[in-house]
């Protein structure tokens, strides 16, 4: 029988980066050449960790002669994405294409219903000069109580309005903006195609576990290489696998909204080295008084956090399902 570790703010260290990055290079390249038959990897690049260090293990198992980066901006991107996108390319010697999406984001009417949906809560709001994210204002002392979206408008003059989002108008906005995962899905698949090449999948543990991808976006791919691993993991990787320090130390944001927008503000709630060890404690099955003592919060507070996880994973289980056949 295996005696189960104590739980501590170690616990998820990997024992050897190097390890870990073989063999997920050597488990990549069975997987692209002998499993799906391909010849090479395309990897959608925004200059954000995840897709850096997908990018960087696909070059460590293909090379960097059959890996293609692929940058899509559109009309709400930061400019930061494309820098860093093209800094990155550039470690790590692999050719990239720019595919600008606005056009057919505005084919599909993504920002202009997304847009009616915002000004039906913030009647001022001026989709040509105003700014506007969605955020949960919600903090770690109330996480065990659903979820509470609002949309703050940055207006051109300097002000600021928030407001609670009614549910039509939060599923409007979200789901005129998931048209931008799905299309870039698109477009990395026709580059994939194109060249006999895999889709690899950027997601981390976090995102596919709680539900943090849009189905047949970016949750949409041939390979999740980086699905198995917590946040802090990934950032492990980053720094053995040399990726650029600038998105080493970069925030991780949605880059969804006209407005910035932090991963954290929008969907975890909280800090990522907080938040890789509380999911572990609560996959894990570790008492809760245990897990309070070492993270220094009170049982109650810890109770919550497992709750919200339960609840976050039990309401995007379809996100994850495989489509419902009949015989």
């Amino acid at each position: 029988m295996t005696t189960k570790l104590a739980f501590s703010k170690d616990i998820i260290k990997l024992n050897s980066v190097e390890q870990t990055t073989i063999e997920i290079a050597e488990k990549l390249r069975n997987d692209v050449i002998h499993v799906l038959k391909r010849r090479g990897a395309v990897v959608g690049i925004s200059g954000g960790i995840d897709s850096s260090v997908t990018l960087a293990l696909a070059v460590q198992a293909l090379g960097s002669d059959k890996v293609i980066g692929i940058m899509m901006p559109e009309n709400d991107s930061s400019p930061d994405s494309k820098m860093l996108a093209l800094e990155l390319a550039s470690r790590f010697n692999v050719k990239t294409i720019e595919e600008n999406l606005t056009d057919a984001l505005a084919g599909f009417r993504c920002y202009s219903r997304r847009d009616e949906a915002v000004k039906s809560v913030v009647s001022d709001f001026n989709p040509g000069k105003d700014k506007f994210k969605i955020e949960i204002k919600q903090n770690i002392s109330n996480m065990k109580l659903p979820p509470i979206f609002y949309v703050t408008v940055y207006f051109a003059n300097g002000a600021v309005e928030s407001k609670m989002l009614p549910i039509r108008a939060y599923l409007q906005i979200v789901a005129a903006s998931n048209f931008k995962q799905r299309s870039r899905m698109s477009m990395l698949y026709y580059y994939a195609e194109a060249n006999h090449y895999a889709v690899i999948g950027t997601p981390n543990k976090h995102e596919v576990q709680q539900g943090f991808f849009v189905k047949y976006g970016d949750g949409g791919a041939d390979v999740m290489p980086i699905g198995h691993l917590y946040k802090t993991q990934v950032y492990e990787l980053a720094r053995y696998l040399g990726v650029p320090e600038e998105i080493i130390k970069r925030t991780p944001t949605t880059d969804t909204y006209p407005a910035e927008q932090t991963q954290e503000d929008f969907f975890f709630q909280l800090p990522f080295e907080t938040l890789d060890l509380m999911w572990y404690a609560w996959e894990n099955k570790y008492p809760i008084q245990e897990v309070a003592s070492v993270m220094g919060y009170s049982p109650n507070v810890v109770a919550d956090i497992f709750a919200n996880f339960k609840r976050k994973s039990k309401t995007t289980e379809y996100l994850r399902m495989q489509p419902i056949g009949y015989v």
